[in-house]
């Protein structure tokens, strides 16, 4: 009798085990989905009057009430490309660092104090920039690079104009710094995951230490690389107030990295409490909606890119 029933409850634990996975996968998607309406439901104002015009206008002008999203999507683009060509390399190499190099001794305080980095908020992040970095910037950095980048053909109108230290570069500077931790953490783990066996086969048929992370290393952990680099790509797209410290909040574009600019979190957070009528709230959500679909794009870029490099190693 008792086997009977231990058998029955088994039988029916997979049901409902199923059942309430579906469930909670059924809630997060749902989730998304009221995200979506009420981001197009506040935004409709706006895209019902300004069209797909919208996305690529310039122009914004509270008071005429004409505006676009393409100052502030730009720049958020801008500085997450600069926070990506910052810590994507760094993260790398401290992650190569704590798991082939560095002595047992000191790796894990190491780590931990990389880790303890992603801890801090972000708004301290964006005074140390505004009250450390800021100054710095203006009188050392910005006029080294006026004086020798800002000669060079093409490549140097993106370091043209007076240092007054805030801009699109400092702004990409500060997220590199902040999604350094995120990277560097989930690299180095993922390093860790690799069996060791692999290592110590590729060391005794005489490979160095590069050469097992290029060749062994990273072709075993490459989702768990990648999916670390779309996290922290994730928090440069959508941080706010350490952005909102330091690139100087300009509705304007410029081909100088030196220049003021703004990115979409930033005009948020700056001007939705002193949106004032239904066209100017509405274009300021159309904003989160552009943010939304950007990053779901971006995502899914990378995810396309990951499935095709997985397959072609298969293969």
């Amino acid at each position: 009798m008792q086997s009977r029933r231990s058998r029955f409850g088994m039988r029916l634990g997979d049901p409902v085990f199923r059942g309430v996975t579906f469930a909670f996968t059924v809630f997060v998607l749902l989730i998304l989905g009221g995200v979506i309406a009420v981001l197009f439901d506040g935004a409709w104002p706006a895209l019902h009057k300004f069209g797909p015009a919208f996305v690529w206008a310039s122009g914004w002008n509270p008071v005429t009430e004409k505006f676009g999203a393409l100052v502030p999507l730009v720049g958020t683009i801008i500085t997450s490309i600069i926070a990506m060509v910052i810590g994507v390399p760094f993260s790398f190499g401290l992650a190569f660092f704590l798991t082939e190099i560095c002595p047992h001794k000191i790796r894990q305080p190491i780590a931990i104090a990389i880790e303890l980095l992603a801890a801090v908020p972000s708004i301290i992040y964006g005074i140390w920039g505004l009250f450390v970095l800021a100054p710095l910037f203006q009188h050392y950095v910005e006029p080294f690079l006026i004086s020798t980048l800002g000669s060079v053909p093409v490549l140097g109108m993106f370091f043209q104009g007076p240092p007054i230290g805030i801009g699109m570069l400092l702004a990409g500077l500060i997220l590199g710094l902040m999604v350094l931790p995120f990277i560097t953490a989930v690299m180095r783990e993922v390093f860790l995951s690799v069996p060791p066996v692999l290592r110590e086969s590729a060391y005794g048929l005489g490979a160095t230490r590069w050469e097992v992370v290029w060749r062994v290393v990273l072709p075993y952990c490459r989702t768990g690389v990648v999916g670390g680099v779309m996290l922290g790509l994730g928090r440069a797209l959508g941080e706010t107030m350490a952005v909102t410290f330091v690139i100087g909040n300009a509705h304007r574009l410029s081909a100088s990295l030196l220049a003021p600019g703004t990115t979409i979190s930033a005009a948020l957070a700056n001007e939705f409490t002193e949106a004032d009528g239904e066209i100017y709230t509405a274009s300021l959500i159309g904003l989160g909606l552009v943010l939304f679909v950007l990053t779901f794009f971006v995502l899914a870029i990378g995810k396309r890119l990951l499935l095709r490099s997985t397959k072609g190693t298969l293969a």
